[in-house]
């Protein structure tokens, strides 16, 4: 089982997923084929990529009608080449058709975040940043994506509202400025919520410190801005980079000494990763 992600999680979203596709037949496969049949099939990449969701993808089958037997020949984490085979299955061909398309939608999209995410980890690797995502999720999915994020290697931001107060600029503006916003939160929060701010200049960046956050988001700041940010921080709080991060700036980013990077792109956004099922027919 994915760490992290409970079975019963993954099934439910799983019967989901399948009966939108599947509400009560496949009128080509039931109708086409008859129960008895088998077929062997395997799913090949057809680019370079890091692979994730490859159990869950393989679990869509036994919940699509069983009958299946799967040998994986990867796991989530590992790097691999165009061409190279994942897993390898044996048995009923309805069920490998009916959980075909439903099981690569989310072994291909999975797939493509832990792969924008490894590449964007390699690209800061030697400083001091650490690659995050954020809660620009789609909804139902977001366990399934922040798991592709730390496969990648990753960490996870909020899971959601519940997980840590973050004051944003609308949070801030709505309730009259950075120092009382702290104050009220610190008067209502348990002991163990930590408090983010997202501040827009330098000088917000010295009333959140003055405000005791643990965590402060630098908003669309310049790598010089971001560079002044973490000498005045010098180490109080932990600081994060968000807005506008790409491929081509990151490495910038990640050299003016800030702690985190978020990246909404990296779930909101992602291209999948291209991979088949394809079937060999048995007589």
């Amino acid at each position: 089982m994915p760490a992290g992600l409970s079975q019963i999680m993954i099934d439910d979203m799983l019967r989901g997923a399948l009966t939108e596709d599947i509400p009560y037949l496949d009128v080509t496969t039931d109708f086409l084929l008859p129960d008895a049949h088998t077929s062997s099939a395997y799913y090949i990449a057809k680019a370079d990529g890091v692979v994730c969701g490859l159990d869950i993808a393989l679990r869509t089958f036994e919940l699509a009608g069983g009958g299946v037997e799967i040998t994986a020949l990867v796991k989530d984490g590992d790097t691999v080449k165009k061409g190279d085979i994942l897993a390898r299955m044996h048995g009923s061909t309805k069920t490998l058709l009916k959980g075909e398309r439903t099981a690569l939608n989310i072994l291909q999209h999975l797939s493509g975040i832990a792969t924008a995410t490894r590449r964007c980890v390699d690209l800061v690797q030697g400083t001091n940043a650490t690659i995050a995502d954020t809660r620009k999720t789609l909804p139902g999915l977001r366990a399934f994506q922040k798991y592709a994020v730390t496969v990648g290697g990753g960490r996870n931001h909020r899971f959601c509202l519940s997980d840590g107060a973050m004051l944003k600029d609308n949070h801030i503006d709505a309730y009259g400025g950075i120092t009382p916003a702290v104050t009220a939160l610190r008067q209502k929060v348990g002991h163990m919520v930590k408090i983010e701010v997202e501040v827009r200049t330098l000088e917000e960046l010295r009333e959140a410190l003055g405000a005791g956050c643990e965590i402060i988001m630098l908003d669309n700041m310049s790598c010089e801005e971001m560079t002044q940010a973490v000498k005045i921080t010098d180490g109080k709080a932990l600081l994060e980079a968000s807005g506008n991060v790409t491929a081509e700036n990151i490495r910038s980013i990640a050299e003016t000494g800030v702690n985190l990077i978020s990246l909404g792109a990296l779930t909101h956004s992602v291209t999948c990763f291209d991979i088949s099922m394809r079937i060999e027919t048995e007589k």
